[in-house]
């Protein structure tokens, strides 16, 4: 994975790489994983766009609509469970379902349902208080 790709997924996540398509198959590994180098939105929270990048070179884009992004260095442990670090503390999830459409990870936090971004993507305006 290049820093070409990264630096388009988090062009992509802030609303303005609409040719991520084009380069992620550019960069897609022969085989590759229905995981890796996609930009996956969580669907079962109630904050929009939290969103979660699995880059094939071991960096993890964490990001969402009120957070500013995290990159962490991230594995796969095995065929069904993944590991990566948040604030120092190492977190494994479980791979439940993996599709061409679908994520769904299951952490310490519970689980989490994902679905491939949509481009172009732009964050709602969040509520002030």
């Amino acid at each position: 994975m290049t820093t070409k790709t990264a630096v388009f997924a988090l062009l992509a996540m802030w609303g303005v790489g609409t040719c991520l398509p084009a380069i992620a198959e550019e960069g897609a590994k022969p085989g590759g994983s229905e995981l890796t180098d996609r930009v996956w939105v969580q669907q079962d929270t109630d904050l929009p766009g939290a969103m979660q990048v699995f880059l094939s070179d071991g960096t993890l884009i964490s990001d969402s609509c009120w957070e500013t992004h995290r990159l962490s260095a991230w594995k796969q442990v095995d065929e069904t469970h993944v590991s990566w670090e948040e604030d120092g503390m190492p977190i494994e999830a479980e791979i439940v379902s993996l599709t061409a459409d679908e994520l769904v990870l299951k952490s310490p936090v519970g689980e989490q349902r994902f679905k491939p971004a949509e481009v172009p993507y732009v964050c709602p305006d969040m509520p002030k208080d």
